[in-house]
């Protein structure tokens, strides 16, 4: 599987027509939330601002949260995409991943007010799993080891230290901080390996 196709939501399709009308829905929701709460947006708004109808957005999303939730994990995955991370060599995947955490968290934070707020668990560590998924796959797991469950576990201990990174005041460079979580990460992640 290419890096292209891993990266795309698993929404299982590649018609341009159906993701440009996703990309259109992200994008208006976006500029809402420039101007209002996101609790105070509605789909008919949603829809106005994409020049769509009603139905349209209904096709796509089933509310406007998981709209939200394709919009930050789509964003998420463009900034890792950038990163043009592989996992042909995994030296260094680890730490770009966390660095990408990051960068991610940090950047939500110049975005409206309510992306600050907002829980982002859900549309990263899906990713960051997957991602972890995919590296586990080129180094052979040992026998009667759940490589999903070390794909999860490391996930979930990357987003959380970049959260606690995030949060802190004067915190240290993501550089630095990334190297941390690859230290911290990689043996709970690798050691399933052999």
């Amino acid at each position: 599987m290419g890096m292209a196709q891993f990266l795309q939501p698993e929404t299982g399709t590649t018609d341009p027509r159906v993701l440009r009308s996703r990309r259109i829905l992200m994008d208006s929701l976006a500029k809402l939330l420039i101007k209002k709460a996101f609790e105070d947006i509605s789909i008919q708004e949603i829809a106005d601002e994409a020049t769509l109808n009603r139905a349209t957005f209904y096709l796509h999303y089933p509310d406007k949260n998981a709209l939200l939730q394709a919009m930050t994990e789509s964003r998420f995955r463009d900034l890792i995409e950038r990163r043009g991370i592989t996992f042909t060599d995994c030296n260094g995947a680890l730490r770009a991943i966390a660095l990408g955490v990051c960068d991610y968290l940090a950047e939500t934070t110049g975005c409206p007010s309510q992306l600050a707020r907002i829980r982002l668990e859900g549309s990263i560590i899906p990713v960051v799993e997957d991602m972890f998924k995919e590296g586990l796959s080129h180094h052979g797991v040992a026998p009667g080891v759940d490589a999903a469950l070390r794909a999860t576990t490391a996930a979930w201990a990357v987003f959380g230290a970049a959260r606690r990174w995030f949060q802190t005041p004067n915190r240290i460079p993501a550089e630095e901080m990334a190297a941390r979580i690859e230290t911290m990460v990689n043996p709970v992640l690798f050691s399933a390996s052999q």
